[in-house]
Order: C-alpha cells, then structure tokens, then sequence
C-alpha cells in the first residue's frame, strides 16, 4: 500500500492520479499514524507556503511519526522543502532529515523569472530514482524557494544558482521537482520510487 500524507497541503489529486498510471496498486489519502506505519511507501506531497505546511503537519502531530519512518518517503516539492532543516518561507524549522536549508531565489539577474516555473534539466544524478535515464531529463518545476546544496543532494538544476533538484538520506526522498506534472520523465521516476 502506497500511502500519501493528507496535511492539507495541494496538489494531492495530480499525486494521487499519477500514482495510479504507474500501476502503484492501492493507494490511501491519510492522516492517520497506523496507516502511515504499516505502508510500503509513504509520500509527501505539497504546494504553497513551507511554514504553514510543516505547522499543519505539527498541529497533527505527524512530523515525529515522518521523522520515525523506516520505509521509503518521497517529498514532493515543499513536500522535500520541509524535510529540511530550516526554510526562509515564514523562518521556519523543518523536520530537520536533509542537511540543507531552503532559500528564497535571489533576483541577481534581472531576466531570472522568479517563480523558477516551466522545464529544467537535472544533472549529476546519483540516485535509484533516476535509473533509466541515457542522458539528463527534463523536469518540470514551479517554485521560489530551494534547497542548497549539501551531502544529501542526489540531482541539481540551476537556475540563476545551481540548487538542489533532488535529496536522499537514508530511506527519506525528496525531489524539488513535480514527477507528476514532468511527462515520461516523472513517470518513469515514480515508477523507480515505487520498485525501491
């Protein structure tokens, strides 16, 4: 069973839909601890603002069953965004998995569009997520906010900076990136989350 962490956050009906085009079998919206425990693969997935995102989560009381999770987790955009130590969006402290902080795009060039929204290129991949790919794919993104570098990035993209495009440590995921708005790409990067 494939469980998606209901916390209020949007976004989950295209999470949702993609999973079930991939073939991820039963899947279940939830809140629920006992659930969240016993599934094979836990993702989180979220849009809009980080600090009201791991609030929920708190409130719920859900950040320290996440950080307690053995099997793999996948964080989708602020869903990854949380995950980390610390975010600029609202100064908020994260659940602390990756070893990075999350940094509002500076506009230090006066053509850098910020929101970072539409197709970029992942490079430096190093992880099963991106097995299957012969060359770098495109990925899509919608975003003002990333996560630096650190030794926990998996992938980067640049735009205006290099940044990290995706994290993992240990059994926790975390991609800047919507695999499920990112065509073949996405699916194919699902599909190796699911097979982990």
């Amino acid at each position: 069973m494939i469980a998606v962490v209901d916390y209020e956050a949007g976004n989950v009906r295209s999470v949702l839909n993609a999973l079930q085009r991939c073939g991820a079998g039963e899947t279940v919206l939830t809140a629920d601890p006992a659930v969240l425990r016993a599934a094979d693969k836990v993702i989180l997935p979220g849009v809009g603002d980080a600090s009201v995102a791991v609030a929920s989560l708190r409130t719920a009381g859900l950040d320290a069953l996440i950080r307690s999770l053995s099997q793999p987790v996948l964080g989708i955009c602020v869903g990854m965004q949380i995950l980390c130590r610390h975010t600029e969006e609202g100064d908020a402290e994260g659940l602390g998995i990756f070893r990075t902080d999350v940094r509002r795009f500076r506009r230090t060039d006066p053509s850098l569009k910020i929101p970072h929204m539409g197709w970029n290129i992942l490079t430096h991949r190093q992880s099963p997520l991106f097995e299957g790919f012969p060359e770098d794919p495109f990925v899509y993104y919608v975003h003002s906010y990333y996560a630096d570098i650190c030794p926990d990035t998996v992938a980067r993209t640049v735009h205006g900076v290099p940044f990290s495009a995706a994290l993992r440590r240990d059994n926790f995921y975390g991609t800047q990136f919507h695999p499920e708005k990112s065509g073949p790409a996405g699916a194919r990067i699902l599909r190796n989350f699911l097979a982990l």
